[in-house]
């Protein structure tokens, strides 16, 4: 029973593959948890752990590449599996940059720390990044699930995202305005606002995948994006 042999072997290797994608997307919910209650606590230990806790979602995503192409490798998969492997390659190079975004708005607490507080902004940021958290747990569930319904719900609230964004950067505009005390904070504050909408962006490509992953198909619309301000600036 050789060729049953080979594909109960495939079939352990996507599982052990698809197992550390599910990993890897638990840690880097958890970074973004972390870093925006960091954020809002000025909790500079905490956000030290957000630093120190990337390395391992680095290296995680390394395993994944690394497994998924000696799956390319050894087992010759057809083309809907292979369809599989390259979405796994995908999903975890988005969950990397997450983590890195996760990672830079940890960074800027040490600064924001030693600054007052500019209104209840950094409380809408974590806000922000709850509504992300909450797309990526949906993302990941939808994938292990093959539920493209629920991918296609998870793109769509990515409008959300953008609309809390948008509010956040003239917010920002209208304090710097008012008071230049307040423009060093303002300008951290909007580096990680637009890291948190860029985010958004990052878990939407993982839900596109699901989508592409049961239909062979990427949505056949493109997705909303509601960021009004990305011609006025770049962060």
């Amino acid at each position: 029973m050789p060729n049953q042999h080979i594909a109960s072997a495939f079939d352990r290797d996507l599982e052990a593959v698809q197992a550390q994608i599910m990993k890897m997307g638990g840690m880097v919910e958890n970074a973004i948890h972390l870093a925006a209650q960091s954020l809002e606590t000025r909790d500079e230990e905490l956000a030290e752990q957000v630093r120190a806790g990337d390395k391992a979602i680095d290296a995680l995503e390394d395993l994944i590449n690394e497994r998924a192409a000696r799956v390319i490798a050894l087992r010759a998969p057809t083309a809907i599996d292979l369809r599989l492997i390259l979405s796994v390659i995908k999903i975890s190079a988005s969950l990397e940059r997450i983590g890195d975004y996760a990672k830079n708005m940890a960074k800027r607490t040490g600064v924001l720390s030693q600054i007052d507080p500019v209104n209840d902004s950094t409380g809408a940021i974590r806000r922000m990044a709850r509504t992300v958290e909450g797309m990526l747990k949906d993302a990941l569930d939808a994938y292990i699930q093959r539920d493209a319904d629920l991918a296609m719900d998870v793109i769509a609230r990515d409008e959300d995202v953008d609309q809390m964004y948008n509010a956040l950067f003239r917010e920002f505009l209208t304090f710097m305005m008012e008071d230049p005390r307040n423009i060093t904070a303002c300008m951290h504050l909007h580096f990680i606002a637009k890291n948190t909408e860029r985010m958004g962006d990052l878990v939407t490509s993982v839900a596109e995948q699901t989508v592409y992953l049961v239909t062979g198909q990427h949505p056949e619309e493109a997705r909303p994006k509601a960021d009004k301000t990305s011609i006025a600036t770049k962060a």
